[in-house]
């Protein structure tokens, strides 16, 4: 019984430490209309500090989802144990 009460503690253990957490996060918005259209730019990165040339930033991602006039900007992070980190920024307009 204690065998198997320790073995479902280590497989807590180990799921609790892979599963990753992500939430959206509102950074901007401005007076134009929300659009229909959306641009994405991404940047992941190892061990928190290495990114290796990558761009996640309001430009790229307009520029990714052909946008000239912005209506809202926003940023999911994920990170998984601070492994592999990952920024995405998502902006909306026309």
């Amino acid at each position: 019984m204690i065998k198997t009460i320790k073995h479902f503690a280590a497989l807590l253990s180990v799921a609790a430490m892979v599963s990753s957490c992500a939430v959206t996060l509102p950074v901007n918005a401005t007076s134009n209309p929300v659009g229909s259209k959306v641009g994405m730019a991404k940047a992941t990165g190892y061990l928190g500090v290495l990114f290796f040339d990558q761009d996640a930033s309001i430009r790229t991602a307009a520029k990714n989802g052909g946008i000239t006039k912005i209506s809202t900007v926003d940023i999911k992070p994920t990170n998984v144990l601070n492994i592999v980190v990952t920024y995405e920024t998502i902006v909306t307009g026309e």
